[in-house]
């Protein structure tokens, strides 16, 4: 009997973890074409084909949603930045760096719904999904601040300066998203090269800096 109930309890998670999976793809589709805040539960549950009752049974709120689907967009933003980065190594700091930039804006700009929903008009503004957003930036900050602190400048300085980096590198992803409200029109392209300008003039400006400084 326990070894029935033990798979009788698998097959219940696996259920559930499959509606949750349902409700965030269905999130981030609802939340990048239509917004946050025009994006009702009873819409999220018909996308996803979940009733009302199993989205409460996950979720106590749209809030909580939208801050599950954050989590697991991130993960997957920063497993693939770190892959990217080990994979190129670090005997050529200009390499990962570039590595690091240019993966970050393919993901990005490759499906915009993801940047809609972390930086644009499909973004939730409350305390909770701020304080989640300022501990993202500071993952994001501490991987360019162990790239930056193998040549270009002291632990403590690339703590502080990488932190502003990644504020506006997101904010470059902010501006792209609201060029439009049709994501398909949106170009890549454009993109990759604002972020790879901001990160090359913060660079050439951390080099002449130690320079000045040795």
């Amino acid at each position: 009997m326990q070894v029935t109930q033990r798979r009788s309890l698998s097959a219940v998670d696996e259920r559930r973890e499959s509606r949750r999976q349902s409700l965030l793809d269905a999130a981030l589709e609802l939340f990048a074409t239509r917004g946050y805040l025009a994006s009702p539960i009873e819409d999220l549950c018909r996308a996803a084909h979940v009733s009302t009752k199993s989205f409460y049974g996950i979720y106590e709120s749209r809030e909580q949603c939208y801050l599950d689907l954050m989590r697991r967009t991130t993960e997957h933003l920063l497993e693939t930045m770190t892959a990217a980065v080990v994979a190129e190594g670090f005997d050529d700091v200009a390499a990962a760096e570039r590595r690091l930039l240019t993966t970050f804006a393919r993901l990005m700009g490759g499906d915009p719904r993801v940047a809609t929903v972390l930086f644009g008009r499909g973004t939730a503004t409350t305390f909770a999904v701020e304080a989640e957003r300022r501990a993202n930036r500071r993952r994001t900050a501490d991987l360019i601040a162990l790239i930056w602190s193998l040549s270009q400048v002291t632990q403590e300085q690339a703590d502080g300066i990488a932190t502003g980096v990644v504020g506006g590198l997101f904010d470059i992803v902010a501006d792209w998203v609201a060029g439009s409200d049709e994501l398909e029109v949106l170009d890549p392209a454009v993109l990759e090269r604002r972020l790879i300008a901001f990160y090359q003039a913060v660079t050439a400006g951390i080099r002449i800096g130690k320079e000045n400084l040795s």
